[in-house]
């Protein structure tokens, strides 16, 4: 295994996932450089396409942070977030590629903790899981 590091994309609506992104840079909360964020609208609109798309070109790991399922902005927005990385994951174990390399996380706005630790444990899966396919991108 190389000490390679690991690309990770993160998916972050702009009411909640976004904010506490925010929040934890403010408040000086380790966030792993690998890590890239995708501010959307809503969870809700983010379509398989997406997140399959980022592995595609090269994302070892990717996940959604949405608002709460019964404080999401935009009624439902997170439910629907959470089942298209769902099928995503179907797909995936479909191909023979590890499922856990996709992923949904919820937060408040004031949750500083969450995309630092949803960060990290997709950071983990990553190092654990290498590179799909198992080569270097």
């Amino acid at each position: 295994m190389t000490d390679r590091r690991p690309k990770i994309v993160g998916f972050c609506c702009e009411k909640h996932g976004a904010d506490a992104a925010v929040l934890a840079a403010r408040s000086g909360k380790h966030i792993d450089a690998s890590v890239r964020l995708v501010q959307v609208p809503c969870t809700g609109r983010i379509d398989g396409i997406h997140l399959l798309s980022a592995l595609e070109e090269g994302a070892d790991a990717v996940f959604v942070l949405g608002c709460l399922e019964k404080n999401c902005y935009y009624d439902t927005g997170s439910i629907e977030g959470r089942k298209r990385v769902g099928y995503v994951k179907q797909v995936l174990a479909e191909a023979g590629i590890e499922k856990e390399r996709v992923e949904m996380f919820n937060a408040a706005s004031t949750n500083a903790w969450a995309f630092p630790e949803a960060a990290a444990k997709m950071v983990e899966v990553a190092k654990r899981l290498g590179p799909i396919g198992g080569g270097e991108k």
